[in-house]
Parts: C-alpha cells; sequence; structure tokens
C-alpha cells in the first residue's frame, strides 16, 4: 500500500531541536510568519491612527462584520480539506438570507422552524453537491459554480430585485444581536465552531482521513478509506454551515435582497486560501484560516480608515487572493521537492 504523508510543511519538535537558533527561526518563519504580520499590521496602524484603530469600538465593530466571512471561509474550507472547492459558499449565502426572511414575512413561520428549513436546505445543496461531483464526477469548480448560479438565479427571480421586509420575532434578532462580555455573539459562533472543526481535523481520525483524501485520494482508496462518503460529508457540512451564515446575515441585516451577500464570495475563499500559508504551511488548516481572516480585517480596517475610496477593499481582496495562491502553490511545490529528497526509493 502507498503511504499517507502529512502534506503540511510545519518543522516536527525533533527537526527543531536539532537547528541552531538562526536556522530554528528560519523554519518557523513560514509557519508563524502571518500571523506576525498581523500584529505587526496592528501596530503599524495603532500608531499612524491612534485614536480610532487602537480602540475597543473598532476591535468590536471588526468582530461583528467578519463574523459572517469567518463563518464562510471555514465553510469554503471543509471541501478544501478534501482537494475540492465550494463555491456555492457565496452564492448560497444570498439565497439562506432570503429564504430566512421570506418564510417570516411572507409565510408566517415561527423563527425556529424558518432557521430548521433553511439550514435542512443547506444540507440538501450540500449533498447535491457531493453527489455532482462524486458521483457524476464533475469537476467540483464546475459543479459548485453551477448549482451556485442557480441558487443565485432562484433568489433573485424570489425577489424580484425587491427588499423583503416585515416585523421579525425578537429571538431571531437575537441570533445576531446578543452581546457577551463586551463582545458580539457572532465571534463566539466562529470560536466555538472552529474549536469543534479543529478538534475534528486535527484530532480525530475523520480528519486525517480528508487530508489524506486531499493529499492523495488513490492512496486514501487504497488504505480502505471511503472517500466517496467522505468527500460527499464535507460538501453537506459545508452547506449547512452556509446555511448558518445566511440565517445569521439575516439577523443581522433584518432584510432579504439579492443583491447581498455574493460580495462575500471573495473574502470567504481567499480567507481559506491564505489558511494554507500559515500554522501549517502546505495545507487549509482552522487556525490558519482565521489568521487570514483576521489580517484581511485588519488590513481593510486601517486602509478604509485611512479614507481609502471604495474600490479597495475589493482591490486589496483580489490582490491578497492572487498572493494566497501562489504562496500556496509554491509551499506545494516545495513540500514535493522535499519528499523527493527524502524518498529512500
Amino acid at each position: 500500500m502507498q503511504s499517507l504523508q502529512s502534506n503540511a510543511l510545519e518543522p516536527t519538535r525533533s527537526e527543531l531541536a536539532r537547528l541552531r537558533p538562526a536556522e530554528r527561526v528560519r523554519r518557523l518563519v513560514p509557519v508563524y510568519g502571518l500571523p506576525l504580520l498581523t500584529i505587526a499590521l496592528i501596530i503599524f496602524f495603532s500608531i499612524l491612527l491612534p485614536d480610532t484603530f487602537p480602540t475597543a469600538l473598532n476591535a468590536r465593530s471588526i468582530m461583528s462584520d467578519k463574523a459572517v466571512i469567518a463563518l464562510l471561509s471555514l465553510s469554503a474550507m471543509l471541501p478544501m480539506i478534501a482537494g475540492r472547492i465550494d463555491l456555492t459558499v457565496g452564492y448560497g449565502i444570498v439565497l439562506w438570507h432570503v429564504v430566512a426572511i421570506t418564510l417570516q414575512v411572507n409565510y408566517g413561520f415561527p423563527w425556529e422552524a424558518a432557521v430548521a428549513c433553511t439550514l435542512a436546505g443547506g444540507l440538501f445543496v450540500g449533498l447535491v453537491n457531493g453527489l455532482l461531483v462524486e458521483i457524476a464526477q464533475i469537476d467540483s469548480f464546475i459543479a459548485t459554480l453551477g448549482t451556485g448560479t442557480i441558487l443565485y438565479a432562484i433568489a433573485n427571480w424570489h425577489t424580484g430585485g425587491r427588499q423583503i421586509m416585515g416585523l421579525l420575532p425578537k429571538g431571531f434578532i437575537a441570533i445576531n444581536a446578543t452581546w457577551i462580555g463586551g463582545a458580539p455573539i457572532g465571534a463566539f459562533y466562529v470560536l466555538i465552531i472552529a474549536v469543534v472543526l479543529w478538534v475534528i481535523t486535527e484530532r480525530l481520525p475523520l480528519g486525517r482521513h480528508l487530508y489524506a483524501i486531499g493529499a492523495n485520494p488513490k492512496a486514501a482508496a487504497l488504505n480502505g478509506i471511503p472517500v466517496r462518503a467522505y468527500v460527499i460529508g464535507v460538501f453537506v457540512a459545508s452547506g449547512l454551515l452556509t446555511a448558518f451564515t445566511g440565517v445569521l446575515l439575516a439577523s443581522k441585516l433584518r432584510i432579504g435582497q439579492s443583491s447581498v451577500g455574493l460580495d462575500y464570495l471573495l473574502p470567504a475563499l481567499v480567507g481559506a486560501f491564505l489558511g494554507s500559508t500559515t500554522i501549517k504551511p502546505g495545507r487549509v488548516n482552522v487556525w490558519g484560516t482565521l489568521v487570514g481572516v483576521i489580517i484581511l480585517a485588519v488590513g481593510i480596517s486601517g486602509i478604509q480608515q485611512f479614507g481609502a475610496a471604495f474600490f479597495v477593499e475589493p482591490l486589496f481582496n483580489g490582490a491578497t487572493l492572487v498572493v494566497a495562491i501562489g504562496i500556496a502553490g509554491y509551499a506545494q511545490r516545495r513540500r514535493s521537492a522535499v519528499r523527493r529528497s527524502t524518498d529512500p526509493g
């Protein structure tokens, strides 16, 4: 059987112990470079904007505004672990926040039932994506672009380009409006889901199997891993988390409109791709993804406070995505070179 090796580039403790201090730092910089850059940006903007940037108000604003992007990035990360991509994270949130509002305003659903139906819709779309990719053998990029576009079309058809608004129950509004210890509840959603995903991906066999599939699906199958079931499963999980994020967005906006949501796709993908360049370089991971979202949030917040034009945010996100993909590609090539140099055969 072929062996299943980690495709991360982080140095082991035994490897670090053999290195001199300068070499140890050189090996650790690719692992923790992005968190260090984030800290440097925070210090930089705090010095230049002492009255507005290093404040509790700005921190709370960043946590509240970026919770949706963080959750979508984690959702996009799940299929990436298995070597797939799910573009419906951006298109789906458009439909799901509209559905959550519509069921309550137009059809009189209790907010609990509206949330449950929205989550069920996310599960169904995730299952469809998984079946298209694994059963129909359609490339995941093409399959999820197709289903995502259909979801977006349904949202436009249903709303007719108009806003859907009405009186919403306090319980539904509290999904986003609740504050705990001075922090928005959205930040706690992100933290809880991140911890759960970290435990699954880093501490359970399920996570190791998913990484094995992403590294080499044929080798994973030869080692008895049910590749098809696992890949379908990550799409279902991604669909569920996307739907939950749509509910959070609906609670935040309190209106439904098809023009809102699609602009979250690029930042979510940027966060997930950046996650493969830090903490465990060479593979997407939970904490790396959150670091990617944080550096985007810090950079954009600082730039906006300087009075940058409206187009700077998408420009920043797009440039960062290109850089992230380039770094991830370099890390992958470096990993392959290291494997070839250490392969006894």
